[in-house]
């Protein structure tokens, strides 16, 4: 689950993390209050988006006057702002987060992700802030320090001072840089997030060391226990299909192509994308029923996949271990019947109860076309597709 940076600042903000001040608005009359209340000589004005590279795409104004807020809020409210990944679709900015300025002397960069090939969470440090990490990984990886945290001391106050050094934070800054990486790795640690990232970590004039950015993602799986967490979602920036499937409990991520999936297990999931990507088709989505689908989750699953207008042909693939085929053949049959299906539907069925499931279907009267295998599914659904 993603937030917004104003909402991730106030999280850092209780950890003791270091943050400019500043407050959220939803129209141009409280962008301009907003500043008033900040009193700063400059302000910022900040679009609020799912999605990072805002500065690049104009989502990010410099105002010397309220004048020039207000301006900058009537300008940016309703944008559809584009950036490298909102895609070219981009995102409708509905709130504005209105930021003191700061006297900004250097910036940097500092993260924390899970490293896989260590099982350890690591923190990434670099004096290339205000670059996407990315990039700075790709033509300057020499300028990327990592601290690799042991899981039970967690980080110690030694790693945070060597990694401040290698960046080359001012020396009379490191007591106040040692205090925001560690408090930085508490919030990771204690909100299960997945992502923390700090990009700029700007030291000022004043002689501060505070978070320009901030870019929190949560492992969803982790949010029965983060409940305070849970209220920062902001269903305006996810997509509506996604919000129903979850409701059923269905894994549901929406793509570009025109022959909707439904499956059982996340990698037959990928492996039937694959496969239809193999034999020259576009998959529409990745949808996992899971393994206790039952029929009325199947009607819901397609359901879902038909809200999308782009969707040409559905490709059914089930392996039934603890899934069993008949009991998916009632919900695909249930389905058709009740949305009135009139694009192409193949059904792939292999494992518990299979010829119980093939029977249902053949004996449903409805044009279903029936595959042998994976591969034979895909090629039936991509041919009448095209």
């Amino acid at each position: 689950m993603n937030i917004h940076e104003y909402q991730g600042k106030e999280l850092l903000r209780e950890y003791g993390v270091a943050v400019p001040n500043g407050k959220v608005a939803f129209s141009a009359d409280e962008a301009v209050e907003a500043a008033k209340e900040l009193g700063s000589a400059v302000s910022v004005v900040k679009a609020q988006i799912h999605a990072g590279g805002r500065g690049k795409a104009g989502g990010v104004k410099i105002a010397k006057s309220l004048d020039e807020v207000r301006t900058y809020a009537e300008e940016l409210l309703g944008k559809t702002l584009v950036t490298h990944q909102t895609g070219p679709e981009g995102k409708e900015v509905k709130r504005l987060f209105i930021e003191e300025g700061s006297d900004i002397q250097s910036e940097y960069y500092v993260g924390l992700v899970m490293d896989r090939a260590s099982s350890r969470v690591v923190m990434m440090a670099s004096e290339e802030g205000g670059t996407e990490i990315e990039e700075v990984a790709e033509k300057t990886p020499e300028k990327i320090f990592r601290e690799y945290i042991d899981p039970a001391v967690g980080m110690q106050p030694y790693q945070a001072r060597r990694l401040a050094f290698n960046i080359n934070i001012p020396k009379d800054l490191l007591k106040q840089a040692v205090k925001f990486m560690l408090g930085l790795y508490n919030v990771y640690m204690e909100k299960d997030c997945s992502v923390a990232e700090i990009n700029p970590l700007v030291t000022t004039g004043d002689g501060s060391v505070m978070a320009l950015d901030a870019k929190l993602n949560f492992d969803s799986n982790a949010l029965y226990r983060q409940k305070d967490i849970l209220e920062y979602r902001d269903l305006d920036e996810e997509d509506p299909k996604e919000i129903e499937a979850s409701k059923f409990d269905l894994s549901y991520i929406a793509l570009d192509g025109n022959i909707g999936c439904m499956v059982n297990g996340a990698g037959l999931a990928m492996s039937t994308m694959d496969i239809i990507k193999y034999y020259n088709g576009d998959p529409a989505n990745f949808l996992d029923v899971g393994g206790g689908a039952t029929a009325e989750k199947v009607t819901e699953a397609f359901k879902i996949i038909l809200e999308d207008d782009q969707v040409k042909g559905i490709y059914v693939n089930i392996f039934g271990g603890i899934m069993k085929c008949d009991v998916i053949a009632e919900g695909v049959v249930e389905a058709t019947k009740q949305i009135g299906l009139e694009i192409p539907l193949v059904v792939r069925l292999e494992g518990t109860n299979v010829e119980t499931g093939k029977q249902i279907l053949e004996e449903s009267g409805l044009n279903i076309t029936a595959a042998d295998s994976m591969a034979d599914g895909a090629q039936k659904i991509v041919s009448q597709v095209q």
